[in-house]
Formats: C-alpha cells, structure tokens, sequence
C-alpha cells in the first residue's frame, strides 16, 4: 500500500466558521489542493468511479474545473466546461435553474457534446443539488447521456442527491 492509498482525505478538508455568512460551515478544500499526494489520491479515487464507455467529463465552474482537469489528463478523455454567463466565447446553449435566493444560468458551447456522448459531470461539492440538476439538464439538452455525477464532498442533510435520481452519483467524501 502506498502513502496515497492511506490517506484519509477527510484530513485534508478543514471547516471554515460563518462562511459565506453566518450559521454556515464551509467546507474548504484548499489544503486539499495544496497537497500533492492528497491531491493526487483524490483524482486516482475518482477515477476509479467514471465508467469506461465515457466520452468526456464536464467540469462545473470553478472547482469542478481543478477536479475534471486532473481527471480527464490521467484518464485521457477530454474536459467539457459549464460556465456562469458571459464567460464562453463561441455560441453557447443556456439554463436558467433556481437558487434557494434567487435565479442563476450556466452555459456550455453548443458543440461541445452532441448525441451518442457519454458524460460524467464533475465538481467539488453536492450541496443542494440546484446547480448539478441544471448541469444534467443543460447536457442532456445537447443529445449527450449522463453516465455518472463525481464528486468530492457530500452534504447530505442538504438533500442534494435527491435532485438527480436518475443518475448514478458518486461522493468521496460525505458529511450529515
């Protein structure tokens, strides 16, 4: 066994008090990143959960970026990003979802994915499960089949999980 495979990555995700406000607990993954062997363990484990007919990973801006590029470089397969408005370049396809304060959009370029690919979303946090909802309908919107949703941290009083049923969904890490 090496070191990656015996660290316990819960080590790495320390709880930032009142973040973004008050009576919130942020869970912070930046000594996560700032590890080379957590980090490193953290991909290898996901890796581990994106089946094998998948055709490309879509990363949920931003931290779902970090996740599915180390993702889609060690598994080869190419990193397709959601985006908030305004962000992406070339003609763009857009949802807009709601918050629990309000109305957001995300937007993926058009041909990015058609019909026939296969897609596991990526991102750092299910929470409430608003914006991974959005990002599965954003995709399937393009023809493409969502195989799998990764993550690394999982709330699960938040009840997130309960948003995308239909899909096979992975965490690394949960906390009730």
């Amino acid at each position: 066994m090496t070191s990656r495979q015996a660290l316990d990555l819960r080590d790495y995700i320390r709880d930032i008090p009142d973040f973004p406000k008050p009576g919130i607990i942020f869970k912070d993954i930046t000594p996560l990143l700032a590890d080379g062997d957590a980090f490193c363990a953290t991909i290898s484990e996901m890796a581990c959960h994106v089946p094998r007919e998948t055709d490309a990973l879509v990363g949920i801006e931003s931290r779902g970026f970090i996740f599915g590029a180390g993702l889609a470089q060690q598994m080869c397969i190419g990193l397709v990003p959601v985006r908030k408005p305004g962000k992406l370049p070339a003609d763009i396809h857009s949802i807009e979802y709601e918050l629990e304060y309000g109305v957001d959009r995300l937007e993926i370029h058009r041909d990015a994915l058609s019909s026939g690919h296969k897609v596991v979303i990526v991102d750092d946090l299910l929470a409430t499960g608003g914006t991974v909802r959005a990002t599965v309908d954003l995709v399937r919107q393009l023809g493409a089949e969502v195989v799998a949703c990764l993550f690394v941290v999982e709330l699960l009083a938040l009840g997130g999980r309960e948003k995308i049923p239909d899909v096979p969904t992975y965490s690394l890490i949960t906390y009730e």
